[in-house]
């Protein structure tokens, strides 16, 4: 029996799953609210008039408290994989304050994306530990907790398909450990884990349950590379399994190869280490009715088919640690407490604000970055030695930005179109770094004139912050010069009037 109408919380709205859940909750018919540290990332998704935003943070409780009043369901969609040094510890400080903020807000129902894995922890890499530790905790409250158990999620812009078709577009040749050739995994497709969330709110939340949900296919990691490459059309790939090579180093060179951080490369690649199969699938079959899960073949050809279309609505890449009160601000002068060093340029063109702000925006990616290419990928290779994000992570659509997008190895910050874009760097870096253009008409130089003034600004953290920004001083010179001259040519050579309109759209 279906329960619509529902007031219904999701923490994560702004992940890879939780980004596409909310707009199957709507469809469904129940009431959204969504849950975020950062409310603003949210404003440019398809779906913002629909919902209700609500500033919480999963380790800030008396926040979660006041987000989870009047909600009859909550959704638990945040991992600190990736963003934190010891997510283990965070996420079980997000948990604890979660079950506390539900019951004390007479939430009637917990539902919680988690982890397949045997239930010893011993045996577990950290990564599925600490997923089934997250469910213990939240069931250990009075609230009732549907925990749905995955394993690797295929869609279009998870880490995981990332990680997978990264490795096989770019390897012809791969040494893999040995147990990427032995242990076993359960693909599922993203379409059939939002069915499922959806459906876990259909039934009476009379007490807490784990239901283990899977695709039909048992494979191992191998056998999906080869299954992936003959998707893709791809040339059958050598695989070779070695016994030397430990998931720590492995992790290295997934997070060469690969947009994946190493912080989250390492614990998804020591995950692999572990069988992760569904042990008892009845439970699951009531939330699939009449429907079978997606083959996995049909899940990357699903996937495959987004990437193409451009139509990757969210991704991992979405998820990212939203700046503390404390952090530097770009703005901030030198008297609140620290330095910010700058380097201003500013340009004048006959093109109008909207040509500027279009080729403003359609920087990075693919497009690059109109001069120096092949020294912004060497600094993403070194960022990448260094376990940053490097260049890889590329950005959601050749011409689309929102605020919270990743694009290349710097995040939206700031995106008011026409008149500001400001990116908040991400790579490895010995202080905080911002690069931000303005966009403006000059009525003193003329009607048609528009003044773009470029900002690159270095907040340095100790000596080796400093010595960074004036080491590099002048190599920096040229590239903000020709970025500058690079993005007033763009904006000549395509007027406003023949971009798509989603280019200078918030």
């Amino acid at each position: 029996m279906k329960q619509a109408d529902l007031n219904v919380g999701v923490i994560g709205a702004t992940g890879y799953v939780g980004g596409r859940l909310v707009p199957a909750l709507l469809e469904a018919g129940h009431r959204v609210r969504c849950l975020a540290r950062a409310p603003g990332r949210l404003d440019g998704v398809a779906w913002r008039a629909e919902v209700e935003v609500a500033e919480a943070d999963v380790l800030d409780q008396a926040s979660l408290r006041r987000g989870f009043e009047g909600l009859d369901a909550v959704y638990y969609l945040v991992h600190a994989m990736g963003h934190a040094k010891d997510f283990e510890r965070a996420d079980r400080a997000g948990a604890h304050n979660t079950g506390v903020a539900a019951q004390q807000a007479g939430v009637e129902r917990l539902v919680y994306l988690g982890g397949l894995g045997g239930e010893d922890p011993g045996a577990l890499s950290h990564h599925l530990a600490s997923r089934h530790e997250v469910g213990r905790l939240l069931e250990s409250g009075s609230v009732p907790v549907t925990e749905l158990r995955a394993a690797v999620i295929i869609g279009s812009g998870s880490a995981s398909f990332e990680m997978l078709r990264c490795l096989v577009e770019v390897l012809p040749v791969m040494v893999c450990p040995r147990w990427v050739t032995r242990t076993r995994c359960q693909p599922i497709a993203i379409a059939d884990v939002l069915l499922c969330l959806v459906a876990a709110l259909d039934s009476p939340a009379t007490g807490s349950r784990r239901i283990e949900i899977g695709g039909p296919d048992v494979l191992t990691y191998r056998e999906m590379m080869e299954r992936y490459a003959a998707v893709a059309g791809l040339r059958r790939r050598l695989i070779l399994g070695v016994p030397v090579l430990t998931p720590r180093l492995s992790s290295h060179w997934v997070n060469l190869v690969t947009p994946l951080p190493i912080g989250l490369a390492r614990p998804l690649v020591d995950s692999l280490r572990n069988d992760v199969v569904v042990t008892d699938p009845d439970p699951a079959a009531a939330l699939f009715g009449t429907r079978r899960p997606l083959p996995f073949d049909e899940a990357l050809r699903r996937a495959l088919s987004q990437v193409q279309d451009l139509d990757v609505s969210t991704s991992w890449i979405d998820s990212a640690p939203a700046p503390t009160p404390a952090s530097p601000l770009p703005q901030d002068p030198d008297w609140s407490g620290g330095t910010v060093l700058e380097d201003v340029r500013t340009a004048r063109t006959g093109a109008s604000p909207e040509a500027v702000f279009a080729a403003v925006s359609g920087v990075g990616g693919d497009r690059g970055w109109y001069f120096g290419d092949r020294l912004w990928a060497a600094r993403g290779w070194v960022d990448k030695l260094l376990g940053g994000v490097g260049m890889r992570r590329g950005r959601r659509h050749p011409d689309e930005l929102r605020v919270g997008d990743a694009l290349d190895f710097f995040r939206v910050e700031v995106h008011e179109p026409p008149r500001l874009l400001r990116l908040r760097a991400e790579m490895k870096l010995p202080g905080e770094a911002w690069l931000e253009w303005q966009v403006s008409s000059d009525g003193a130089a003329g009607a048609g004139a528009t003044v773009l003034q470029q900002r690159a600004r270095f907040h340095p953290r100790g000596i080796a912050g400093r010595a960074y920004w004036w080491l590099l001083l002048g190599p920096h010179a040229v590239i903000w010069r020709r970025l500058l001259a690079g993005l007033v040519r763009a904006a000549r050579e395509q007027p406003a009037e023949s971009l798509p309109a989603g280019r200078t759209s918030g």
